[in-house]
């Protein structure tokens, strides 16, 4: 059974950090690509960042230079370190894993970002 188990979530403020982890389960954790997406109130669900298999990373231009995404493919984990906090980057923020066939989902943390 695969799992992608979201942890870090919770009330930042704004120009504070963050650090979301995503622990994955049941899967080759190597061969997937991973990353975060966000989906605020009344929006669709937007990506945030992706690492390959390779380490190659992507940004949203909203967040590039303030979020890093990582990952330990000897823990099976991925973490979005998120800096310089806005409002605007309050969000239900998922995890997932992509491969050629498949898609997987975290169930989802929620961050805010309020003084």
């Amino acid at each position: 059974q695969v799992q992608l188990v979201e942890s870090g979530g919770g009330l930042g403020q704004p120009g504070g950090s963050l650090r979301l982890s995503c622990a994955a389960s049941g899967i080759t954790f190597s061969f997937y690509h991973m990353g975060w997406h966000r989906q605020a109130p009344g929006k669709q669900r937007e990506l945030v960042a992706i690492i390959t298999t390779e380490g190659v990373t992507n940004y949203d231009d909203t967040v590039k230079g303030r979020f890093t995404i990582s990952r330990d493919n000897d823990k099976n984990t991925v973490d979005l370190q998120m800096n310089s906090l806005k409002p605007e980057d309050t969000a239900v923020y998922f995890c997932y894993a992509l491969s050629s066939v498949r898609t997987y989902w975290g169930q989802g943390t929620q961050i805010t970002v309020s003084s």
